[in-house]
Parts: structure tokens; sequence; C-alpha cells
């Protein structure tokens, strides 16, 4: 429409740059506002017409969207990465506001999901959850890397146990360390009881959800991984089809071709050659690509998986590609169950090669 006019945001943690175009691309608006609601929702109350608005993902995206969302057109969160405009000649915030707001109006952004609240308790539990999890092993990691400086072996978990703690610490005679590792020690302990508490409570209200029951009766997909795709994921109906799911899982193939046609008695034809692959799509959710890869990994001992995967390897299948091609039968089932509403069947699972 020739009154809608397009506002990019360039965002900072204390000043937010805003540029606004018409829909011919010429700049009505240069203003630089604090980063606070109040003052962003004054702003744009001050223009008429439809105005669409644009804004990168960053820290404050998430809050932005659900402040701007009643107040304009549509918000577009846009994915950085794919913003290559913006990497071309002067770098400065109304530069980058204004680029913003130009492919906006030119319909050249990819926009970020931003789901409903249904799930927003979900998502702030398993961040919790997977915070607390990440630190905890990282800590771990550091008390063992304490020994294994020192040439002093730490099989098992053992050292980690409070009963056994002052005869590890006795093993480290530079008092320097010793106390380094005592700190570790105490951090751990403390660790330990929130990310206990941090898993029961986020498994609680993942009970309240009706498709993480739905998940958990797909074999592998337990209450921890169910609640990690549903926190994710928000809705199913994102995906049209379970190709796209394996793209944004990172389970897709990324495939490479040039020089795909050549003429033959005057006419156009496409060469047989085959595809050159690079592996797997790195643009993508990595907490998904763990949950399901993880699943299928262990999927490996226990049926009705098992047998599955014996007879791709007899296939000559390599053992990563059978996990692979498992891991993609996994995240196609969930999507389906979820989206048809309905419990999985291992009757229907096509698990022929």
């Amino acid at each position: 429409m020739k009154q809608d006019k397009y506002m990019g945001l360039d965002v900072h943690q204390a000043m937010t740059v805003a540029v606004v175009l018409d829909a011919e691309g010429r700049v009505i608006l240069e203003t630089i506002v604090p980063t606070e609601a109040a003052a962003i929702i004054r702003l744009i109350q001050s223009l008429s017409a439809p105005l669409h608005v644009t804004l990168e993902e960053t820290t404050q995206a998430a809050w932005l969207y659900k402040v701007l969302r009643p107040f304009v057109s549509d918000v577009v969160v846009c994915d950085p990465r794919r913003n290559k405009l913006l990497s071309e000649g002067s770098k400065a915030d109304k530069v980058d506001a204004r680029k913003l707001a130009d492919l906006l109006r030119t319909g050249m952004l990819r926009p970020v999901y931003h789901g409903h609240q249904a799930t927003g308790k979900l998502k702030e539990l398993v961040r919790a959850y997977e915070s607390l999890s990440v630190d905890t092993q990282r800590t771990m990691a550091r008390v063992k890397a304490i020994y294994r400086g020192r040439g002093i072996s730490t099989p098992g978990r053992g050292v980690y146990q409070a009963k056994q703690r002052e005869h590890w610490l006795e093993l480290l005679t530079e008092p320097g360390l010793r106390q380094r590792a005592a700190w570790l020690f105490e951090q751990l302990d403390q660790l330990r009881p929130l990310r206990r508490t941090a898993k029961e409570t986020m498994l609680a209200e993942s009970r309240k959800h009706e498709a993480v029951k739905l998940l958990k009766t797909i074999p592998q997909l337990g209450p921890i991984r169910a609640a990690f795709i549903v926190a994710t994921v928000d809705s199913p109906h994102r995906f049209r089809t379970k190709r796209q799911f394996w793209s944004y899982v990172g389970l897709a193939v990324v495939t490479h071709m040039s020089s795909e046609y050549e003429m033959k008695a005057g006419r156009v034809v496409r060469r047989r050659k085959p595809l050159a692959t690079r592996g797997l799509n790195h643009n993508c959710n990595h907490r998904l690509k763990k949950v399901f890869i993880s699943a299928a990994t262990a999927g490996n001992r226990y049926a009705p998986y098992q047998p599955y995967l014996q007879e791709l390897r007899q296939n000559g299948m390599r053992a990563e590609m059978a996990r692979l091609t498992l891991a993609r039968k996994i995240a196609a089932a969930a999507l389906s169950v979820w989206k048809k509403g309905e419990a999985f069947d291992p009757k229907k699972l096509n698990l022929t090669t």
C-alpha cells in the first residue's frame, strides 16, 4: 500500500535508533529513543498509517516483539545471519536501521519465529534446566582437569562423591591447587541440588501439555526430550512437511550442484552427474539436533529400532549414516504424532530400507 510505512530498529542496551521509510523508500523519519517500552510506544503512536516494524534477533527481541505487536500492523524479527546487505558499505546505527527498513519494504527479510504464550513458562524452565546442566558438566570437567594435569587418574565418578572428598583433596600437594579444587567441589555441591530442583519443576510443568504426553508414546522420547521438543517447537504446524522439520533440527543433507545443464542436439538437457553432499545443515536448532541424535543413539540397543539399524548396516550403510536415518525417522514420527493428536502406533512406523 502506498500509505504504509516501514520502520527499522537498530536496538542496543541503552538506546535504539529508528528509521522510517515510506512505500517509495524515502526516509521520512530518523530518531534515537531510549530502549524502554514507554519511549518506543510513544514513537510508534506518533506515526499515522499502517506501520510495519523490523528488528534483528537479539537479547531484547522477544521482549520488544511482545511490546510492539499490539500497536503495529506487523513485527518482523529477522535473522541477522541472513542480512548480508548490512555488511556492505559503511557500518553505523542509522545506516543499519535504514537498511533493515528497506529490506522489510522490499520483502527480503526472513522472520524468526516468536510463538504464543502457552508454552512460555515451559520455555523458561527448560532454559533454566539446560543452563544448570551445562554448568554442572563444566564444573565436573574442571575438577577432573585439575587431577589429570597432575597425572592423577580419576576413573568413574568417585572423585565427585562427598564421602571421598578428603581423600581426593589430600592427593593435591600444592596449597593453591588444593584450594581451587575445594572451591570447585563446593560449586558442584551447590549446582547439583539446583539442577535436580529445576528438573523436577520442568517436568511438572511439562505434564500440563498434551503434546508432551503424545510425544512420550514414541520410543526413546522420554519426559525430558519431549519437554525440550514442545518448548522449542511451540507448534508443529510451523512445518508443512517433515523435510522442513529436518532442516530446522539439523538433520537435512546439504547438496551442491553446478553446471547442471548442457546442449544436446539443440535441446537443453540436464547432466547426469551425482549430487555432491556437504554434510548436514549447520544453521539449525542445536538443542533439537541433540535430542533426536541422542534418541537414535539410545535406540540402537532397544526395539523397535534395533532390528532396523542392524538391517541398514547389513546392507552396507555406515553406522553413523544408519544413526542419522533413524534420527530422521524419529523426528518425522514426532511431527506426525503431534500434528494428528494421536498416540504413537508402532504398527504404523514404516521401518523399511
